[in-house]
């Protein structure tokens, strides 16, 4: 079976090469590094050769090099590597904790960071620098995984969710790399795609080393398709600290946009999302409302911009950096990275991904910063984080435009009530902290 799929998409290939080049019309970076996402890393090899010349060089100007440097790129190739696949944008985030106790307990390590989307690898430059190496994981044809696993050597390898490629795991399994899957967590849906191929999810899912998934219902899945004694280790975006440089943008932030101004924030919205909240705002009479409206894909923020001019409304882009006057109605997040700063500067937070059947995206930041939470009926992502956020007051769900828009009013009509949620927020995100500890442990014995 496994060979039926790699003759599959080996026949896929010259699409998968014009995908590359068609997403590339509106982000360039996805035509960049294409030979890594086949298993060639000559830009790698650059870096790390010029990387040892300059390290070499201070070494032997008597200059002591630190041991966080030499967790980074400044590292000779024989290092043992630590190697962490997050496909994107939230789960790059979600490690943020993981890679500072990895850099903290094994410094003689090097850690790489494997991608899948150009907003992911520059999560992973903007939170770690050059503290970590970088590169795309190659796809799941048997020969570029050889060459990713010649290359770089990893002595352990941990995907985070829901990242189960069957020949991925074949190849890794017969180079004796151990590859655990953490942080796992299969929605209903995913699970139900899987089971439709069970010659090949079975032996995937056994040719790991370990399984830990953040929820019981989430072991309850993988272990339904086939996986052997899964592990509950807790989710680690409830280990995520707010950045001290965020918090401090999130305070010049609302001072540009007006500090005594209600700040609703509708974070990470997807595709036809925005129109549902525009129409719904427009009978809102809250007045000096200001809306902030970040998109979760950066591509969408000139189509979002043509939106908003389309509709009349008076809006300012965030990258204009500056003041924002009393008659703008809407500011278009265009930034990358500065989530934690809207939170920060918002009074009230809308989840986007929910409205529409997207599956939803975290909440959990927006809790951990003591911000009440709207959020839709469609969180099958993010299903068991949800159901507590709402069981401990942190969260409410709507189920429209129309709902959200009312809640809204309630909320910023009542400083009170927004109080006992952001209450509600700290505590709940608090009591679930711990999974960086238990992956830990996990891993432990495989560096040892």
């Amino acid at each position: 079976m496994r060979r039926f799929y790699t003759l599959l998409i080996t026949l896929l290939l010259p699409y998968i090469a014009f995908h590359l080049f068609w997403r590339g019309r509106k982000q360039p970076a996805y035509r960049r590094y294409i030979g890594e996402r086949f298993g060639y890393y000559p830009a790698v090899r650059a870096e790390l050769v010029e990387a040892r010349k300059v390290t070499t060089l201070r070494q032997a100007q008597g200059e002591r090099i630190n041991s966080t440097e030499l967790a980074g790129n400044s590292v000779a190739p024989q290092q043992p590597t630590i190697w962490l696949h997050t496909v994107s944008v939230g789960e790059t985030r979600a490690a943020a904790a993981l890679v500072e106790a990895l850099l903290q307990r094994y410094p003689r390590h090097r850690i790489l960071f494997t991608h899948m989307t150009p907003t992911g690898r520059e999560t992973s430059a903007s939170l770690f620098g050059d503290r970590v190496l970088r590169c795309y994981l190659p796809y799941d044809f048997p020969w570029a995984i050889r060459r990713f696993l010649k290359h770089f050597r990893p002595q352990i390898g941990l995907l985070l969710e829901t990242e189960i490629w069957f020949n991925l795991i074949a190849e890794c399994r017969t180079a004796r790399v151990p590859l655990l899957l953490v942080n796992a967590r299969l929605s209903e849906k995913s699970a139900q795609k899987f089971a439709r191929v069970p010659a090949l999810t079975g032996p995937a899912l056994t040719g790991l080393a370990r399984i830990a998934a953040q929820t019981a219902r989430d072991a309850r899945r993988l272990e339904a398709l086939g996986a052997p004694a899964v592990e509950i280790m807790g989710n680690l975006k409830f280990d995520i600290a707010p950045p001290s440089a965020m918090l401090e943008l999130g305070v010049a932030l609302r001072r540009d946009f007006g500090e005594t101004r209600p700040l609703f924030l509708a974070a990470s919205t997807r595709d036809g999302e925005e129109a549902l909240l525009l129409d719904a705002l427009s009978s809102v009479t809250i007045p000096g409302l200001l809306t902030v409206i970040v998109p979760r894909h950066p591509q969408r923020f000139d189509a979002m911009a043509q939106l908003l001019a389309a509709r009349g409304i008076r809006y300012q882009r965030r990258s204009a950096n500056h003041p924002v006057p009393l008659e703008t109605q809407v500011v278009l997040g265009d930034s990358m990275g500065e989530m934690f700063a809207y939170y920060a500067a918002c009074d009230v937070a809308f989840i986007g991904g929910s409205l529409l059947p997207y599956g939803a995206q975290n909440l959990i930041e927006a809790a951990c910063l003591g911000k009440p939470v709207l959020i839709g009926r469609h969180t099958y992502n993010f299903a068991e984080a949800t159901e507590l956020a709402v069981a401990a007051g942190a969260a409410r769900r709507v189920a429209d435009g129309g709902e959200l828009v009312r809640e809204l009013g309630k909320l910023l009509a009542d400083p009170a009530q927004r109080a006992v949620m952001a209450q509600a927020g700290l505590g709940f995100t608090a009591q679930h902290r711990g999974a960086t500890a238990r992956l830990m442990a996990l891993i432990a014995p495989y560096l040892a």
